[in-house]
C-alpha cells in the first residue's frame, strides 16, 4: 500500500496529478492507477477536472503516540498498528500461538479478510472504521469466560455514549452493537490456549465509522455508522484510545468477578428485553419473550415450557428467525 500517497490525501484538499506524481516520482498515469487501487480498498477518491484529486473530509490515521496519550492507566498496553492486514483477530491469534500471551492490542486501518460471527465477512474500508483485537490472558478456562462478549459490549456502548450517542446505543445479545435499531458494530471473541485452564481471549471489535454507501450495499441487514448518527467526522484516535482503556479495565474486572459485575449494566442497553425473540441454533429454533440475561450471560426466554436459558445461538426479532 502506498503510504506516501495516502499521507498526501489525508489532508482532504485537492492535489493535482502532477503534484502527486512529483511527490512519488511517478507519471500521472501511474498515479491514476494507484488511486484506483485505493478505491478498491473502500476509499472514496474524488476527481475534479482542473483541481485534481482528494478524499473528502480527509483521513485521520491511527497514531500510537496520540493513542497512548488518551489511554489513561492503560497507556502501557503494547500496541501493534498495521496499515492493512487480513484480520486483526487472526494476527492476534498468531502472536499468541507464537508465545505472546498478552495483554496486547492489534489495530489496522484496513482488513482484507475481516470476519464477523459464523464466518461472515466484515466490510472493512481503509481508514474509515475501527478494527481492533485485544488479547488478554485469563487464569480460568472457557467456562469461566461466559459473558465476556456481553461485558465487552457494555464497554463499547459506554464508549460510544461518550462520543455523541448517549441514550441511543443498544446491545443485541450476544455481540451486536446497535444505534437507532441498526447495526453499527460487532464483537468476535475467540479463545487460544488451554480451554480448561489458563487461556487467552482474543476480543475483536469492529465499529462502522464512516461507511461509503456503495460498500453498504453488500451488507445483508440494516446498518449505520457513527458519522451518520452524530453528523460529524469520527475522531478515530480519541475514540479508539477511550475504547482500549475501557476494554482493558473491563478485562481486569472480569478476571476478578466474572460477568456478575456487569449483569445489572446489561439491562441499560438490552435491545431484546421484553421483545418476542426467535433463537436459532443449528437446525433448531425456539421462540419466546426475552427476560434479559442470567448472571452468567445466558439469554433468558419465557417460553411455553417456562423460562429457559440459552448460552449460544442467534437471536432475531423477526418471527421467521431471519437475521436482524
Amino acid at each position: 500500500m502506498d503510504d506516501v500517497l495516502l499521507k498526501a490525501l489525508a489532508d482532504g484538499r485537492f492535489h493535482s496529478g502532477e503534484e502527486l506524481g512529483a511527490a512519488l516520482g511517478l507519471s500521472r498515469a501511474a498515479i491514476w492507477k494507484r488511486l484506483q487501487a485505493l478505491e478498491a480498498l473502500g476509499l472514496d477518491v474524488q476527481s475534479v477536472r482542473g483541481k485534481g484529486y482528494r478524499v473528502a473530509g480527509g483521513l485521520e490515521f491511527l497514531d500510537e503516540t496520540t493513542l497512548r496519550e488518551g489511554m489513561g492507566e492503560a497507556r502501557a498496553l503494547p500496541l501493534v498498528l498495521a496499515m492493512t492486514t487480513g484480520s486483526t483477530n487472526e494476527d492476534a491469534l498468531a502472536r499468541v500461538r507464537g508465545g505472546d500471551r498478552g495483554p496486547f492490542a492489534v489495530l489496522a486501518e484496513h482488513q482484507q479478510g475481516g470476519r464477523g460471527r459464523r464466518g461472515r465477512s466484515w466490510v472493512s474500508p481503509l481508514g474509515r472504521n475501527i478494527y481492533l483485537s485485544l488479547a488478554w490472558p485469563f487464569d480460568t478456562g472457557a467456562s469461566g469466560l461466559e459473558g465476556l462478549s456481553l461485558a465487552t459490549g457494555i464497554a463499547v456502548a459506554e464508549t460510544l455514549s461518550e462520543f455523541g450517542l448517549d441514550g441511543r446505543v443498544q446491545l443485541k445479545w450476544p455481540n451486536d452493537i446497535w444505534v437507532s435499531g441498526r447495526k453499527v458494530g460487532g464483537i468476535l471473541t475467540e479463545l487460544a490456549g488451554d480451554m480448561d485452564s489458563a487461556c487467552v481471549a482474543i476480543i475483536g471489535v469492529g465499529i462502522n465509522g464512516s461507511l461509503p454507501d456503495r460498500l453498504g450495499e453488500d451488507i445483508d441487514q440494516p446498518w449505520t455508522d457513527l458519522a451518520r448518527e452524530t453528523g460529524q467526522a469520527v475522531p478515530r484516535n480519541a475514540l479508539t484510545a477511550s475504547l482500549l482503556a475501557r476494554l482493558a479495565a473491563t478485562c481486569e474486572t472480569f478476571a476478578e468477578q466474572g460477568f456478575s459485575a456487569f449483569h445489572s449494566c446489561w439491562a441499560t442497553y438490552d435491545a431484546l428485553a421484553g421483545q418476542a425473540v426467535t433463537l436459532s441454533s443449528g437446525a433448531s429454533t425456539c421462540r419466546g419473550t426475552c427476560e434479559g440475561v442470567s448472571d452468567r450471560g445466558a439469554l433468558l426466554l419465557a417460553t411455553e415450557d417456562g423460562v429457559r436459558a440459552f448460552h449460544g445461538g442467534e437471536a432475531s426479532l423477526r418471527p421467521d428467525g431471519e437475521r436482524d
